[in-house]
C-alpha cells in the first residue's frame, strides 16, 4: 500500500492523503473499521462510491467536506464528534493530501487527548506547515478552547 502522506498517529488512528480502491481493501484487512473522509468529492482523485465500497468492506463510513479554503469551526466540532463516537475503533482519517486531516488531528489531539503543542506540532508538520488560512483557523480554534499556539502549552 502506497497511500500518500501516510502517518500512524496512534495504535488506532492513521491518517492519509486518498486511498485508492485496493488501498482500501489493506485498510480493512489491518483492522480498521472506520474511515473519515474530509476531502470534498470535486477532489481531483475522489472515490464516487468511496461511501459504498468501505461499507462493502465492513467498516464504518463518514464524510465530513471540509472545504480546503474555508474550514470553520463547525467543520471542527462535526469531526470531533465522530471521533469521540470512534473513540473505541481503529479510525482511519483522509482527505486529499492529509493536509485538512494533519490540522484537524493537530487540535483533537491538543484538545480532546491533552497533547502538548510540541508534540501535536511534531506530527502536523511532518506533513505540512499550515497556509496562513489553516494557521489562523488553528489559532482561532485553540483560542475557543483556552489554548494557544506555544510550543510550552
Amino acid at each position: 500500500m502506497d497511500v500518500r502522506n501516510f502517518l500512524q498517529l496512534s495504535k488506532r488512528i492513521a491518517t492519509s492523503g486518498q486511498p485508492t480502491e485496493p488501498d482500501f481493501a489493506v485498510i480493512a484487512e489491518r483492522g480498521y473499521t472506520a474511515v473519515i473522509n474530509l476531502a470534498m468529492s470535486s477532489t481531483v482523485h475522489a472515490l464516487p462510491a468511496e461511501g459504498d465500497m468501505v461499507n462493502d468492506l465492513g467498516m464504518t463510513y463518514a464524510h465530513l467536506p471540509v472545504p480546503f479554503d474555508r474550514p470553520t469551526a463547525q467543520h471542527f466540532t462535526l469531526f470531533a464528534s465522530l471521533m469521540q463516537e470512534l473513540s473505541q475503533a481503529k479510525v482511519w482519517v483522509h482527505c486529499a493530501l492529509n493536509l485538512r486531516v494533519s490540522a484537524f488531528m493537530y487540535l483533537y489531539n491538543r484538545i480532546y487527548r491533552h497533547q502538548k503543542a510540541d508534540e501535536a506540532a511534531a506530527m502536523l508538520h511532518k506533513i505540512w506547515q499550515p497556509d496562513p488560512v489553516w494557521s489562523s483557523f488553528i489559532t482561532q480554534i485553540l483560542n475557543t478552547h483556552g489554548l494557544s499556539n506555544t510550543p510550552t502549552d
